[in-house]
């Protein structure tokens, strides 16, 4: 069973940056995935930010480009991995939940819906102030 913690929420001012981490357990050293960070909004709909794959892959949402940074790394002590979210300049409008989760192959990288992922963290927030 995989199991996912997010870490590093907080509130800056437009302009910063943010560090999210994700401590995920249970995904299987030498096993094909996924790893996706999602954010919902109040009153809106869940969106894919980021998300990266177990070949190295890396996809961005377009308002998000050039700003977040996705990476996985693993812990060689336990094989848990880590899946940070560094986000700079952030903005008013990237205030949201933000989620992280884990998925199948196929088509789970370019999944922005996060249908094609199974396992999700509990959330932390971010809040961007102007």
């Amino acid at each position: 069973q995989v199991h996912l913690v997010e870490s590093g929420g907080g509130s800056v001012q437009t302009g910063g940056s943010l560090r999210l981490s994700c401590a995920a357990s249970g995904v299987a050293v030498g096993s094909r995935h996924c790893m996706g960070w999602f954010r919902q909004a109040p009153g809106k709909e869940r969106e894919g930010v980021a998300t990266a794959d177990s070949a190295g892959s890396a996809t961005y949402a377009d308002s998000v480009k050039g700003r977040f940074t996705i990476s996985i790394s693993r812990d060689r002590d336990n094989d848990n991995l880590t899946v940070t979210l560094q986000m700079n300049s952030l903005k008013p409008e990237d205030t949201a939940i933000y989620f992280c989760a884990a998925g199948l192959p196929p088509f789970c990288l370019r999944d922005y819906s996060g249908q094609r992922y199974n396992f999700w963290g509990q959330g932390t927030q971010v809040t961007v102030s102007s």
